[in-house]
């Protein structure tokens, strides 16, 4: 079975498409980037700013379908800048620490004035 699923206390969707997906014990999350979920609007900055907002969404995105970012089995991560790299890895790994899940890094042109986008993939069994 297949949920879209859409929790609140998160920004709202900027296109066609559902924050997060539950597919059988796996939760994907659509790409989140620097939106203030208060105010709906993109909070700007130096990369580390951006990234520590971006990573609080998938964090609370994630702990609104029941899951966390312990449960994160890959990440993909969206620079705008490759010399982004070190700053981002260094607030990428306040949030993730030990926990290490696979991940892909790349860099790409965005349609916003953005430094970074994030989604993953989490392998959260239902409860039963």
């Amino acid at each position: 079975m297949i949920e879209r699923l859409s929790p609140p206390g998160i920004a709202a969707p900027r296109g066609p498409y559902s924050p997060a997906v539950r597919a059988g014990d796996f939760i994907f999350l659509a790409g989140q980037v620097p939106v203030d979920p208060a105010t709906n609007q993109m909070s700007m900055g130096d990369i580390k700013h951006e990234t520590r907002i971006t990573l609080n969404n998938v964090k609370r995105l994630l702990e609104g379908v029941g899951s966390s970012l312990a449960d994160v089995v890959k990440v993909g991560v969206y620079l705008a800048d490759d010399a982004d790299f070190a700053q981002m890895n260094e607030v990428y790994t306040e949030f993730f620490g030990d926990s290490k899940p696979a991940r892909t890094t790349i860099v790409c042109k965005f349609m916003a004035d953005i430094r970074i986008e994030v989604d993953c993939v989490a392998y959260t069994p239902r409860k039963a």
